[in-house]
């Protein structure tokens, strides 16, 4: 059996920095074994691999008596068991025979992931300990709509008039509610860290109802701080609306792109100018799961409503019908009226340019959305105006840069 050594230097590599990886996790994380344990064990499933399959079992049996010498000594020394440790070496090692067999995603991701859970042990089990019925309900949900619910649905128009195909408009649902639940657990996990990293993950989230919490946990003469997060929260909605368009309708994002990141700049610029370094939590932001069976069935209702509105209101009454809808939308939610452009855009309903400019315009709707609920919230007339300033300010620029790439583009 010959080994090119180039291709045996990759595998060695791949399995060393595998086990290198993990194993520094461990040694910061103050246990025993450590880096060159699991270095070791990976470079052991790799070189086990290349021997044979029967070899690779072999050593698998022999990680796991590793494993159980581990536990003995830590039983008898501490009177506990590594089991999270004894659970990452198998893995290891079984990256390293995969390494060996010639794979390289599926390994070194595995590694990746498992050495981030390993290092967000603190985070991980003050989210779980924090986790209330209906947040588990709600992975439950997604879970359900995602592997249930979604293989039942017809894959054709329901329609004669085709405006509605249950599994095309089902799958947008899942992707939409599967980012909210992400930024859901990144705002349970870091929100604590202070009232800037909540309004942007809040606004990750719903920015219409984080502007709504944050405005109310504010006291006068805070206008400078509310003014930062309000601009903060609509950052992170131009993002997260761009983000879903480039996911489900990639041709569509670059009509959106360089309007959403120029008001992004220009409401980070303002955000970071009106900041307050003292700016901490006062109390948990009260912002419900993305992932309810309320929140999914509303958001699919209205993505639905969007669509058929906006299939019949482009067919008859053109673009511009669209883009009038598309501004309405974004008073309700900018996310729905997103996907419901790209949905449009990527079954031929829409151009990608409509469904580029619509995002924006929902955006930049949803951002004024925020002026009526600020003042509802703080009755500061004072902290309204600079709000409106700068938010007309911010408006006019996006729309300026969205005229100027669609003249320069020929387009609209």
């Amino acid at each position: 059996m010959i080994f090119p050594p180039s291709e045996i230097a990759m595998k060695v590599s791949i399995a060393l920095g595998i086990g290198l990886l993990v194993g520094f996790e461990r040694a910061w994380a103050h246990k025993e074994v450590g880096v060159r344990t699991f270095s070791i064990t990976a470079l052991l499933g790799m070189l086990a691999a290349l021997v044979s399959t029967q070899f690779a079992i072999v050593g698998l049996a022999g990680v796991f008596v590793l494993v159980a010498c581990i536990n003995a000594r830590s039983l008898l020394a501490e009177r506990s068991v590594e089991m999270t440790t004894s659970v990452a070496l198998v893995v290891t090692f079984i990256c390293g025979v995969l390494v060996g067999q010639g794979h390289l995603f599926t390994p070194v991701a595995s590694a990746i992931i498992m050495t981030m859970l390993l290092a967000w042990k603190t985070e991980l089990h003050r989210f779980a300990g924090d986790l209330a019925p209906e947040e588990v309900r709600g992975a439950v949900l997604l879970g359900l709509i995602g592997f249930v619910i979604y293989p039942l649905l017809p894959n054709r128009f329901v329609d004669s008039w085709q405006l509605l195909n249950p599994r095309q408009s089902w799958i947008i649902v899942i992707i939409v509610a599967g980012l909210g639940f992400l930024n859901y657990v990144l705002l349970r996990l870091f929100a604590n860290r202070g009232l800037y990293y909540t309004a942007g993950l809040g606004g990750l989230v719903n920015s219409t109802a984080t502007v709504a919490e944050l405005a109310r946990l504010l006291t006068q003469g805070s206008s400078g701080m509310a003014v930062a997060l309000v601009l903060i929260t609509s950052v992170a909605m131009f993002l997260r609306n761009l983000v879903i368009l480039a996911i489900l309708a990639p041709a569509a994002a670059p009509i959106a792109l360089w309007p959403i990141l120029a008001m992004t700049i220009v409401a980070a610029y303002f955000a970071w100018k009106k900041r307050d370094a003292g700016a901490q939590v006062v109390k948990p932001l009260h912002v419900s799961s993305p992932v309810s069976l309320k929140y999914v069935l509303k958001f699919g209702a209205l993505f639905v409503l969007m669509q058929v509105i906006g299939t019949i209101g482009a067919r008859y009454l053109g673009k511009f019908g669209f883009l009038a809808l598309s501004l309405l939308g974004g008073m309700v939610s900018s996310a729905s009226t997103t996907a419901a452009a790209a949905a449009m855009a990527i079954h031929g309903k829409l151009s990608p340019d409509v469904a580029g400019i619509a995002t924006v315009f929902a955006s930049i709707t949803s951002t004024l959305v925020n002026l009526p609920l600020v003042e509802r919230q703080t009755h500061d007339r004072s902290l309204l105006r600079m709000l409106a300033a700068i938010s007309g300010f911010l408006v006019v620029v996006g729309l300026v840069v969205l005229v100027v790439r669609e003249r320069i583009g020929g387009r609209w």
